[in-house]
């Protein structure tokens, strides 16, 4: 457990309290602080900011920056040994709090953000804090939120987006022309890193992951979003989808290549921005499509930060999360495009003015009608994740998908029975 002190207490977050001075370089107590990041635009901005908070300390800031892939390896490797090497840790708190809790790898932070009237925990959106929360026990602060939505060239519908996921899919059929070399929908087709995005498909035909604590991919409703998917990106979507995940859809769209993508609207810039992207200009957004669930995106917190439990710099790396998760940053990294979990941010006029109007009214709409998870919520994510991605892959390539489902299902049922005795933390 660490610490209370009372810190960060002008400008919204205030000057540091109990780090007069200018802290030596190296280990130990008074060392640097260390970030891990994940290459993300949450990580892009928070460097650019990072001088404040070392004035602020009178504490030097050092960053290591990786794909989310290379950042979870590391803890795995890093964490299973006790290194003290890392103080604050970009995370997934759907991917991987489960898992780093139980092993003892995060710092508990419950009497920190409850107890701190001005950091104002209850200002955090609910569906984030409770990602955040395991056994009543809080090991992390949420920093971003996204949602699911669709990203359309406007030119090519000037009538307006689809509403619907049947309209989607003949619009997208429709303007589907590789000879041309124009396709109608790009989406994730990769079996693990499609399933977060697949679940705002699951959701919106009515189905869940988990039903009542037993495997629910094989029910009428979780087939059904299994059909549509497989049958929207083989018949209009990408050679070689299945091998496709973000880093693969974000530059066909940015070349101009693409009528329709549905992703994370915590990326927009990746897709419009003017320097990489030939549509930025001509590139709108809207909701998730309905489907006969209506329109139920996923909504949630996708990165938080935690504090390394073997650090010895946890006091300090304590005050960087309260920094980096104030109201104060928060609302300025609102006003540059990133969506954060705050309430007071989203409630602020000013905060919308980071985004495109058809982007903001996209991301309350989903707000409104969402599901605070993106995948099942287990210990072993990235194992769930595999199993659940099976029949989604026999979908895409035209296979027995059902046939895939029913026995996937078998499968994901002894994993859960599995992995629920490692729920303990």
């Amino acid at each position: 457990m660490l610490r209370r002190r009372d810190v960060l207490r002008t400008a919204g977050v205030g000057a540091l309290a109990g780090l007069a001075g200018c802290a030596r370089s190296g280990d130990g107590p008074d060392g640097d602080l260390r970030l891990v990041l994940a290459n993300h635009v949450w990580g892009n901005a928070i460097r650019k900011r990072v001088g404040e908070f070392e004035d602020l300390a009178h504490r030097r800031v050092v960053i290591s920056t990786m794909t989310a892939d290379q950042v979870s390896s590391t803890y795995n490797v890093k964490l299973n040994a006790s290194a003290p090497d890392i103080d604050v840790m970009m995370y997934r708190p759907l991917q991987e709090q489960l898992l780093f809790a139980r092993n003892g790898w995060l710092a508990d932070l419950t009497d920190l953000v409850v107890g701190d009237a001005e950091y104002d925990w209850a200002d955090v959106q609910e569906g984030a804090r409770e990602r955040v929360t395991t056994e009543g026990r809080v090991f992390g602060v949420p920093i971003v939120t996204e949602r699911s939505a669709l990203y359309y060239r406007r030119d090519l519908v000037p009538d307006g987006p689809p509403t619907t996921l049947e309209e989607l899919f003949s619009t997208a059929e429709r303007l589907h022309d590789p000879a041309s070399d124009m396709i109608g929908f790009a989406g994730r087709g990769q079996r693990n890193f499609a399933v977060s995005q697949f679940s705002s498909y699951l959701y919106s035909f009515g189905g869940d992951f988990i039903v009542d604590g037993r495997s629910g991919i094989a029910t009428p409703e979780a087939l059904a979003a299994y059909e549509y998917y497989g049958r929207l990106l083989r018949e209009a979507g990408p050679l070689g989808v299945t091998n496709m995940s973000l880093e693969q859809i974000t530059p066909i769209f940015a070349q101009g290549k693409v009528a329709f993508v549905i992703d994370a609207d915590s990326v927009y810039t990746n897709f419009v921005d003017p320097k990489t992207s030939l549509v930025g200009d001509r590139t709108g957004f809207a909701p998730f499509p309905a489907g006969p669930a209506g329109s139920r995106p996923y909504n949630i917190a996708s990165w938080g930060l935690a504090v390394n439990a073997f650090s010895p710099r946890r006091d300090a790396a304590w005050q960087f999360l309260r920094w980096a998760s104030s109201p104060a940053t928060v609302l300025a990294m609102q006003r540059d495009g990133i969506p954060g979990a705050r309430t007071s941010a989203w409630q602020n006029p000013d905060a919308g003015a980071g985004f495109p109007p058809d982007l903001a009214a996209s991301m309350a709409a989903g707000t409104a009608t969402g599901v605070p998870r993106d995948r099942p919520d287990v210990v072993q994510v990235g194992r769930a994740r595999d199993i659940v991605g099976r029949p989604m892959v026999a979908a895409i390539l035209g296979e027995d998908f059902v046939a895939e489902a029913r026995d996937t299902s078998d499968e994901f049922d002894d994993f859960l029975v599995r992995d629920a005795r490692q729920r303990q933390i």
